[in-house]
């Protein structure tokens, strides 16, 4: 019991560093201007379009790093900035966004397992703590284990994110890679942008299996 719960202090330790990392390692490379010019919206453009995916549009969002592909809605929105701006940074993570896209189209098994999961994992990222100790408090089995399968399928998301995530940023840098337009320079900005971004994934699975094991260690004691 205390193992996990000091390697849980650990992970979250780590997140908080990576979140950190994310912040400082934009700002860094963002300093980083493009040699052609190109902005994050315009590199995302490019790679949506030699994937054929003239259709998709690609919108600013407010906020910083709030950059996102939506499925649903078939868009990619990019923070202030990345859209506009001509930074190896900014279009380091339109091409991850750009990624994305091209995972949808293409049918990526598991982006689409983790669509089919996603309603779930919403339910139960709220309900599978309070059902889990409630269930204890009222010695109420069938409660804490349905606490646990909730907060399971959680464990799931994260983990299935990790492919998710490290492919399209794959993706993103070969597609930068192959159309010749940025420097060794602007490239290895990029990927230490995306390998930044990485690891608060990495991270997030770290803390919901070990808060899983911790429950579950929880519920056998009991």
């Amino acid at each position: 019991m205390d193992y996990i719960y000091y390697l849980l202090i650990a992970a979250m330790i780590f997140v908080a560093w990576a979140q950190i990392s994310v912040k400082t390692t934009f700002a860094k490379y963002s300093k980083v201007a493009t040699r052609n010019g190109q902005t994050g919206h315009d590199a995302a453009r490019c790679i949506l379009d030699a994937n054929g995916l003239q259709n998709i549009p690609i919108q600013p969002v407010g906020g910083e790093l709030t950059d996102h592909y939506s499925p649903a809605e078939q868009v990619i929105r990019l923070s202030q900035p990345v859209y506009g701006v001509a930074s190896a940074a900014a279009v380091g993570v339109a091409a991850h966004e750009a990624g994305h896209a091209v995972q949808n189209a293409v049918g990526y098994f598991p982006m689409k397992l983790r669509a089919v999961i996603i309603p779930v994992t919403r339910f139960g990222s709220g309900a599978a703590i309070p059902l889990f100790f409630f269930g204890l408090f009222l010695s109420f089995g069938i409660l804490v284990d349905i606490g646990l399968g909730l907060f399971f399928f959680s464990v799931l998301f994260q983990l299935i994110t990790l492919p998710v995530e490290f492919n399209a940023s794959r993706r993103a840098m070969a597609a930068l890679r192959e159309s010749g337009a940025y420097s060794e320079e602007e490239l290895h900005a990029a990927r230490k942008v995306l390998t930044a971004a990485a690891m608060t994934y990495v991270g997030a699975l770290a803390v919901s299996m070990l808060q899983f094991l911790r429950l579950l260690s929880i519920a056998r004691r009991r």
